[in-house]
């Protein structure tokens, strides 16, 4: 479907109301173009290490919307945001206060970026593939090889990112046959679900997003994973906030019985194995409160740590009492396993 684009040059002054004010005349969603210089915390927020250089911030800014053509007339649309612009100008600076339109290409924009996400060996014996392809591959053998389906919806992980691979060849490495796992920021679930493939006994994840929580669960039964040998929680150890039930698929003990109960408490301290595959920010400070969960001899498996950044990382899991096993590079990724 072709959708007709309208674009608003303008100034950051003017972006607050004329949202206000496109939503009054029934647009219902914007998108916002400028080169205000991200915050400490919004950085945080995004959970990003590597930012693209930015760009001198002349206030400039461009506003965006789009239309079904068959849904609305433009020039009665293109009218009204010069109106607005009118409107605005004597209280705030409407930068170049022009509207103009295009057409955006014919592609269905939700799915197109499936064609980038096909089966592929992220270990030896373990192979990756989206819910809607095939397993093509050509050294693919189903005697030894386990395949691990994942519709990564709007969460992270479809396991084609450096850090990913890193931490499912050091699961399938060091091995998880009757281990119990624990995955930290699990994303799409692909870790957990790979660990449970390799011969997992069990396995629990957290995410702080639960749209995230909710595509692991969906994922964990398009693998079959029956509902005794996976947990999920909504939550964020760091700091132990409680923990949302609705993804929970064990019965809940009497410690972990309501939303009452920390995050902390719900998850135990069994888990011989745990990974990590955030980033440094993260992975750092987890490094220091996640040892009373893991079992004695545990493994910890971490990664998303850009390289640049690596040595800090390191010398971070030592001081917190981490023995360094190994240390995995892929690109300009590294992952660290210790005990």
């Amino acid at each position: 479907m072709k959708w007709i684009k309208f674009t608003l040059d303008t100034h950051t002054d003017a972006v607050d109301i004329l949202s206000y004010m496109l939503d009054e005349i029934g647009v219902e969603g914007i998108e916002i173009e400028d080169h205000v210089p991200l915050s400490e915390a919004d950085k945080k927020q995004m959970y990003v290490d590597i930012l693209p250089d930015p760009e001198e911030n002349d206030g400039s800014a461009k506003v965006h919307f789009y239309m079904e053509p068959e849904n609305g007339n433009p020039e009665q649309i293109i009218l009204d945001v010069q109106h607005i612009f009118q409107e605005i100008k004597p209280y705030t600076n409407i930068g170049k206060g022009t509207v103009s339109l295009s057409e955006t290409e014919d592609k269905d924009w939700m799915n197109n970026w499936k064609t980038f996400f096909q089966p592929f060996r992220a270990a030896e014996h373990v192979i990756v593939k989206p819910t809607w392809e095939t397993c093509s591959l050509a050294d693919y053998s189903p005697e030894h090889d386990i395949v691990v389906d994942i519709d990564p919806g709007i969460a992270f992980g479809t396991g084609t990112h450096e850090t990913t691979k890193l931490c499912i060849q050091a699961l399938s490495k060091y091995g998880c046959e009757k281990k119990r796992i624990l995955d930290v920021g699990c994303g799409s679930g692909i870790l957990a679900i790979a660990a449970l493939k390799l011969g997992a006994s069990f396995a629990a994840a957290t995410d702080i997003d639960e749209i995230a929580v909710g595509v692991a669960r969906e994922n964990m039964h398009i693998n079959r994973i029956s509902d005794d040998r996976f947990r999920l929680f909504t939550g964020n150890l760091l700091d132990n906030t409680h923990a949302d039930l609705s993804y929970t698929y064990a019965a809940p003990s009497a410690a972990a019985g309501t939303n009452e109960t920390s995050l902390s408490t719900q998850l135990g301290n069994d888990f011989d194995i745990v990974t990590a595959n955030i980033l440094a920010d993260v992975i750092m400070p987890l490094s220091g409160v996640i040892r009373p969960h893991m079992a004695d001899g545990g493994l910890f498996i971490s990664s998303g740590i850009i390289d640049t950044r690596a040595d800090e990382v390191e010398n971070t899991l030592r001081k917190n009492g981490f023995l360094i096993e190994g240390k995995e590079v892929l690109g300009e990724w590294v992952c660290f396993v210790c005990r």
